[in-house]
């Protein structure tokens, strides 16, 4: 049975170590677990069992480990890479477990469906020293030239940079190819896609008129969406103790994924971190009436369920419904993550700071805010002229 203790660290940030005993002949193994703010007492001991209960379970199937045995496992890994000879040999032993580590589950399918499909059946039966820059940039063209959105050609380019790194520096090449790779460019037919696509104030004016008519669980479902701009996978995380009724606030811990080698799982948001965005009170009389329907179908800790039952919903439901209703009313392009643009880029365009709608994204850097969102539209340019003019206007009669 492990243990927990509640321990501070030297900033004053409350966490707990959570440690379990294997038995004789092997260390212990202790974990921090850090409570989200804002927590009630029963909420973290409810919570902390769980993270406990699944840290036990790691241990007992071998998955959580100590450092020395890590450092054990790595080594005989080194060992066992000194074999390999091929791309495909590589990948398979050493790069793709080494990512499994780091990634999350969703990323590493991703990829590893790139490898099977664009990366193995060109450079997979190659020895690794024999693989040349030319070779790679053959690839990069060959899916360029069979018209592949340029996200595709860079996402390539980008696991092939990282798998060429990770081999040089484990002493499986002795010069990185990629070091005369050029990343590759977008074609001209492709140059002037930089912005996320998003709608209107007006556009979203008409979504939701047309949302109206369509069942509660879908209302609230968009509503919210639009409302706060969190991704499809946190919208069917949320779980009803996340929602705040009377302030609005919502909790994001949690973020609902799908593979088909995992199934639906639980996983933490994309960059790891909680954050609180806010719903207007249109959203939360929705959520509210949607508890109430929820309750006399099935009763369930989750916010947005299938159909008659208390699991959560599948994370790419909502595609697919948005997709119907896309065509049902004549919606151009409609799917969840078009709202998440929509909503940053109404709030920036209207006079949102970029730090506050960083935030309720969950962008772990406000660059990528910056950089994904900060285009104008025609009547933003022409307010931000006005501001420049009254501002040296003032000026001279000061």
């Amino acid at each position: 049975m492990p243990s927990t203790r509640k321990r501070e660290t030297k900033d004053g940030r409350i966490y707990y170590e959570i440690t379990v005993s294997r038995g004789r002949g092997k260390s212990r193994l202790t974990r921090r677990w850090y409570p989200p703010e804002g927590w009630s007492r029963k909420a973290i001991e409810r919570e902390l069992a769980a993270v406990a209960a699944e840290f036990e379970r790691q241990s007992d199937a071998g998955e959580a480990i100590s450092r020395s045995e890590r450092r054990e496992r790595e080594a005989l890994e080194a060992a066992e890479a000194a074999k390999i000879l091929t791309f495909r040999q590589y990948g398979e032993r050493v790069f793709m477990p080494a990512k499994a580590v780091t990634m999350s589950e969703n990323s590493r399918a991703n990829y590893q469906g790139y490898l099977d499909k664009k990366i193995y059946p060109v450079l997979g039966d190659i020895k690794l020293p024999e693989i040349t820059p030319a070779q790679i940039s053959a690839l990069l063209l060959s899916i360029q030239s069979e018209g592949k959105a340029h996200s595709t050609v860079i996402k390539v380019y980008t696991i092939l940079h990282s798998f060429f790194k990770m081999a040089y520096l484990n002493d499986m090449i002795d010069r990185n190819p990629m070091d005369k790779v050029e990343r590759p460019k977008p074609r001209k037919d492709e140059a002037k896609a930089t912005e996320p696509s998003a709608y209107t104030a007006t556009e979203i004016q008409t979504i939701m008129a047309s949302v109206e008519r369509e069942p509660l669980k879908w209302r609230a479902l968009v509503h919210l969406l639009i409302d706060t701009g969190i991704r499809r996978g946190e919208c069917c995380a949320l779980q009803w103790k996340n929602i705040d009724f009377k302030t609005g606030a919502i909790t994001i811990c949690g973020n609902l994924c799908y593979t088909k080698q995992k199934g639906i799982y639980l996983d933490t948001p994309k960059n790891g971190h909680t954050r609180t965005v806010y719903a207007g009170a249109d959203t939360i009389a929705l959520l509210k009436r949607l508890r109430v329907e929820q309750a006399h179908k099935a009763i369930s800790t989750w916010v947005f369920t299938q159909e008659r039952s208390p699991d959560p919903m599948h994370p790419q439901s909502p595609t697919r419904y948005f997709k119907k209703f896309g065509e049902k009313y004549g919606i151009e392009d409609f799917h969840p993550h078009k709202l998440r643009h929509s909503f940053a880029s109404i709030a920036i365009t209207s006079g949102a700071d970029i730090a506050s709608v960083s935030e309720a994204l969950g962008h772990s850097d406000k660059a990528v805010t910056l950089r994904m969102y900060t285009h104008a539209d025609q009547e933003s340019i022409s307010r931000a002229s006005e501001i420049l003019r009254k501002a040296i206007k003032n000026a001279g009669q000061a």
